[in-house]
């Protein structure tokens, strides 16, 4: 069964395009990972200051495994899990804070194919 790991990060109005950067200068960190099926930086429209990190994954093992591994290779130096730079300012994390949110996938639906 798979599992989706939802990071709710909180990001000053300020900070949005840092982390869309740096979302976007890894954008292809996760997709060779064993056990990924599917990545979503989510921006917020209106009412939050909160970003959703959707990633869904075969097992929980598969995403442990690439928390220990890749994921945390990519953030090594960058000072938390908003995305990094090269130095001095851009070492500091654009969220200023992160919940991490787990569910099962029960039930799935994809467009029919015409």
């Amino acid at each position: 069964m798979s599992v989706v790991k939802i990071n709710v990060l909180t990001v000053p109005a300020e900070q949005r395009e840092v982390l869309e950067k740096r979302f976007a200068s890894r954008a292809h960190t996760v997709e060779s990972s064993d056990g990924f099926e599917w990545f979503e930086l989510l921006r917020p429209v209106e009412g939050t200051d909160q970003y959703l990190v959707y990633t869904r994954w075969r097992d929980d093992a598969a995403f442990q495994a690439w928390m220990e591994g890749p994921m945390k290779a990519a953030h090594q130096g960058t000072g938390g899990g908003s995305g990094g730079g090269e130095g001095g300012e851009k070492h500091r994390p654009a969220a200023a804070g992160s919940t991490l949110w787990s569910f099962e996938v029960v039930q799935q639906a994809a467009p029919k194919e015409a």
